[in-house]
């Protein structure tokens, strides 16, 4: 969650008023502590050494996108595997099984050599070679989560435009006021996954309100506020320990347009802050506001088995 200097020692959630789900929030290790506006912590020796290995790890994955793509051939294996379909070793098995076809016709040859220009088919489907990029950016205020604005303002896609040489888009929306984690990701399958209502991603919020919101309403909240789509249910909600009773912490799964702007407005509170601190579980530790970074593969891999 925000503090007010990232000097200061990691806060936790506080025991919370009211809640669902029968457990408390866990500690704010696991989340980043927010704006850098207030200004940095000071750096040791081993927090330049931290940042340089993170940097050299982001520039070792781009360099690696950046050869597939500007590589004139590549092997029928990982152009399948590169599609997100299958692992080079399973992508094999489907080659010699027979079931991918080049140009029209039917390659099972090992090591078969592919232009990015040829129309290959799997299961009746026309793939892609695009390796999946999968980009975690912390929102700064200011920006939409859109590719492209008819009215010209500021969108995510100009704050990762250097994070792949491939067209990611945005999962989800954060609002433009809303600050926080929101990811961008060239996989249509992972998009439909972490984006469709049965899916119900986990999303973490530090909430700012114009006033102290009331134990009264806090417990109204938990029950559920009936919006225009139905009841919002909230999965837990607490103060924030040791600060002032107008910031909350909220978990929620629901993805409905500004959903936890309309629960406290619906009880007479404006927000006047909202930073997502955590999404399906990802978080912004790490990542300055405004900047980004590749997840590894060990996130992914988390991510795909949700």
């Amino acid at each position: 969650m925000t503090n007010a200097s990232e000097g200061r020692e990691r806060k936790t959630y506080g025991k919370p008023a009211a809640k669902r789900g029968g457990k408390s929030f866990d500690t704010r290790d696991k989340y980043e502590r927010g704006s850098l506006k207030y200004g940095r912590r000071p750096s040791s020796g081993n927090e330049r050494d931290e940042d340089k290995a993170r940097s050299f790890v982001q520039k070792r994955r781009l360099n690696k996108i950046d050869k597939d793509v500007h590589k004139d051939t590549i092997r029928l294996n990982k152009y399948i595997a590169n599609s997100g379909i299958c692992s080079r070793r399973e992508a094999d098995e489907l080659i010699t099984q027979g079931l991918v076809e080049v140009n029209g016709k039917v390659v099972t040859e090992m090591g078969y050599q592919v232009q990015k220009s040829d129309k290959v088919i799997f299961d009746g489907q026309n793939i892609t070679p695009e390796k999946p990029v999968y980009v975690l950016l912390n929102k700064p205020k200011g920006y939409i989560s859109t590719t492209k604005d008819d009215k010209a303002r500021k969108t995510v896609m100009d704050l990762v435009a250097n994070a792949s040489p491939y067209r990611v888009f945005p999962v989800g929306r954060l609002d433009r006021s809303t600050t926080g984690v929101i990811l961008l990701t060239n996989d249509g399958h992972m998009t439909k996954k972490l984006t469709h209502p049965s899916f119900d991603a986990k999303k973490i919020y530090h909430v700012t309100l114009d006033k102290k919101l009331s134990g009264e309403d806090m417990k109204l909240i938990a029950e559920g506020i009936r919006l225009d789509e139905g009841v919002a249910v909230v999965d837990q909600i607490s103060y924030i320990e040791g600060k002032p009773k107008n910031e909350i912490g909220i978990e929620i799964h629901i993805g409905w347009n500004r959903v936890i702007r309309r629960i406290f407005q619906r009880l007479g509170y404006e927000v006047e802050a909202l930073d997502r601190v955590m999404f399906a579980g990802l978080t912004k530790k790490n990542i300055k506001r405004g900047h980004w970074r590749i997840l590894s593969e060990l996130e992914v891999n988390n991510l795909k088995m949700l």
